[in-house]
């Protein structure tokens, strides 16, 4: 069946994984609501592309660790679906949201702690839940973890395990979804090459290759590599695939 009508929504597009996936989407056909929490003026340059490309596309302000701020996010998501496509609910969820505070085990703060967990994994469970209600049978939702739930990497304690636990989360939604046809899938970047962590691996010659030397396909990812396959992951060519990890880091520490 072709994309083409469907509306996703994509929190933390305006840069990065989340913007690579909505114009990969926006080439099937698909409408796009992408929220920023800053830089609104990026935000409405992806608007930009996506209509560029043919579908319509709205930009939203929210902060996926706000949970307090969902309630009237759904109201206004009600709302645009409605004004823009004449439609009472949206087909695509994808939870991509994210932040970053590099710290060891002994740095973490109570308050750090909380930033983090309220982004990666209280956020992600009540914007699903909180949207439930509008996302039409059959669609699917895409949760973005990260590789580094499988391995080691040094003060990403906090993030990973946060990530961790929305991969639980995942399986457990395909679940509870799974009656209205609902898909429910982890995609699990690896190292990219983008500003996060203040563009550490984008801008370090050495970080670069450190990756490189580990990575089986012997190369830097780039933003693209994960928003493609997110976007693959939401086609109707995958529509038997649910409750699954899969992890999109070239083959890093095999």
């Amino acid at each position: 069946m072709s994309s083409s009508g469907r509306i996703a929504i994509i929190t933390g597009a305006n840069r990065g994984i989340g913007r690579s996936a909505a114009l990969h989407l926006a080439r099937d056909g698909v409408g796009v609501i992408l929220t920023y929490r800053s830089h609104a003026e990026e935000a409405a340059e992806v608007v930009k592309e996506i209509t560029d490309l043919g579908p319509a596309a709205v930009a939203l302000e929210l902060d996926a660790g706000d949970v307090g701020s969902f309630d009237g996010f759904v109201t206004t998501v009600t709302d645009v679906v409605k004004q823009t496509w004449g439609r009472d609910s949206f087909d695509y969820l994808v939870n991509n949201a994210g932040m970053q505070i590099p710290m060891s085990f002994g740095e973490v703060t109570e308050e750090n702690f909380d930033r983090v967990v309220n982004v990666y994994f209280k956020g992600v469970y009540f914007l699903t839940q909180k949207l439930s209600g509008l996302l039409a049978d059959n669609g699917a939702v895409v949760n973005v973890s990260s590789a580094m739930t499988r391995f080691y990497v040094p003060q990403r304690i906090v993030y990973s395990a946060a990530k961790g636990a929305t991969e639980v989360l995942t399986r457990y939604l395909a679940e509870d979804l799974g009656g209205r046809g609902i898909r429910v899938n982890t995609v699990a970047p690896g190292p990219i090459a983008t500003d996060f962590s203040d563009g550490l691996l984008r801008d370090n010659q050495q970080v670069q290759d450190q990756i490189v030397g580990v990575t089986a396909l012997s190369r830097i990812a780039l933003a693209d590599d994960a928003g493609a396959a997110i976007a693959a992951m939401l086609r109707d060519d995958n529509r038997w695939v649910t409750g699954q990890r899969i992890e999109v880091s070239g083959g890093i520490h095999l």
